[in-house]
């Protein structure tokens, strides 16, 4: 294999690493603030404790997606694996 083919092979990897990386997240995202929703429209005097625990929880679904951004750079711009494929 040489570095073209190799190149070209990590870049679609991380292409669709990313694509599939922000996509759940997303979708959970979503999700979690419709049951947020839902439950503030049942009990509305509990809107501190919902909200608190709903940012808590984005926080914790976002930093998914920053570490799949990370991993997908160090794949594109640092391939650790490319010492093996140079001659």
């Amino acid at each position: 294999m040489d570095v073209s083919t190799f190149s070209l092979a990590s870049t679609l990897v991380a292409a669709i690493g990313i694509a599939l990386g922000v996509m759940m997240p997303a979708i959970a995202m979503g999700m979690a603030i419709s049951r947020a929703l839902d439950a503030l429209a049942r009990q509305p005097e509990a809107e501190k404790a919902i909200m608190r625990t709903l940012f808590i929880g984005l926080a914790m679904i976002e930093s998914l997606a920053i570490y799949v951004l990370v991993v997908v750079l160090i794949i594109m711009f640092r391939n650790p694996l490319l010492e093996y494929v140079l001659p």
